[in-house]
């Protein structure tokens, strides 16, 4: 199929194609064509969500355009983002390059901060939706967010066994509910923020690093309107790197420093606002507690040694905002 879609739809002959055991909405594979050029095809499986894909194309090219260091997408012969028979999009393959999941360390915090403060500038023009401010409190609905933590811990107690990850899941899910009165407490003291068109799940995986320099920005969602402070947390506190060690601590602002370098307009209670943000946002997150009720079949010994990792880094967060703000207590 994938050998087809390249000939009909590109003008691509295929002289090798390897599956790559990744992602999750697409099949993807390393498409190298007969004059030795390297691609990057992704078929989707599910037909339903195209336009929704689409949508997420487009905002991947508008930040390109930019400056920021996107791959290409290949048009079809039609001039179409995705070829709907496969259906199909196809990029530039990145060579040599890492996810940042080994997390952020050294000179990757300033580059990674720069490239950041770039794509924010850029998405702060998409005319899908102008920056504006917010309270915080917009960040979680709180009644919404206890609501779900009691149906998950019912739905658990109610099991007559639970395996060794549902038990850990529920006393997490006991523990971080008991926890959500610190959460309003943290978004309650924070100043409006900028809410604005963002990448939408720059995460880990989605970030490429070649060394210490960013080599690509990867699977954009649809532009939707979010917190700046939310977007730089997802990268800058992620699990991978909090885990670490203290060296998270230092390396932050620095990623913030080469932040504002690079987007000299960003509001400085974005930067300033990150941790708190970070720390409720995944204070407040059943996912992925809630996997083993929501969708079973997600739940491999990544998620799980993940899932570990989001709730410690959770509780490292907040325990760093403790000794600022002894109110939140």
């Amino acid at each position: 199929m994938v050998a087809d879609a390249l000939v009909v739809a590109y003008g691509i002959q295929p002289a090798e194609i390897t599956k790559i055991a990744a992602g999750t909405a697409t099949l993807n594979f390393h498409v190298t064509d007969d004059e030795g050029d390297q691609w990057f095809a992704k078929v989707y499986r599910d037909r339903t969500v195209l336009q929704h894909e689409l949508a997420a194309v487009e905002l991947a090219e508008f930040a390109r355009a930019g400056g920021v260091p996107v791959p290409g997408v290949r048009r079809t012969r039609a001039g179409k983002l995705i070829d709907d028979a496969g259906p199909m999009s196809l990029w530039e393959y990145v060579a040599d390059a890492e996810t940042a999941e080994g997390g952020l360390t050294g000179d990757r915090w300033q580059a990674v901060g720069a490239v950041l403060g770039r794509l924010h500038r850029r998405l702060a023009d998409h005319p899908a939706a102008a920056p504006k401010m917010r309270p915080a409190s917009g960040l979680k609905d709180a009644d919404r967010t206890r609501a779900r933590f009691d149906w998950l811990i019912t739905e658990y107690s109610r099991r007559e066994t639970l395996s060794s990850f549902e038990a850990w899941a529920l006393d997490a899910a006991k523990q971080r509910r008991g926890l959500l009165h610190k959460v309003d407490a943290i978004l309650a003291r924070l100043p409006k923020l900028t809410e604005q068109i963002v990448h939408g799940d720059l995460a880990s995986p989605n970030l490429l690093l070649r060394g210490d320099t960013v080599a690509a920005v990867i699977d954009f969602m649809p532009p939707t309107p979010r917190y700046v402070s939310w977007e730089i947390a997802r990268i800058g506190c992620d699990p991978r790197t909090i885990l670490l060690g203290d060296q998270w601590i230092t390396g932050l602002p620095d990623l913030l420093a080469a932040y504002q370098d690079e987007h000299p307009a960003a509001h400085p209670d974005d930067l300033t606002s990150t941790i708190a943000i970070g720390c409720a946002y995944t204070l407040a997150s059943t996912y992925p507690l809630a996997e083993p009720l929501t969708d079973p079949t997600a739940v491999t010994p990544s998620l799980k040694s993940y899932a570990e990792a989001r709730h410690q880094t959770a509780l490292t967060l907040l325990s760093h905002l403790d000794l600022l703000h002894d109110e939140l207590g």
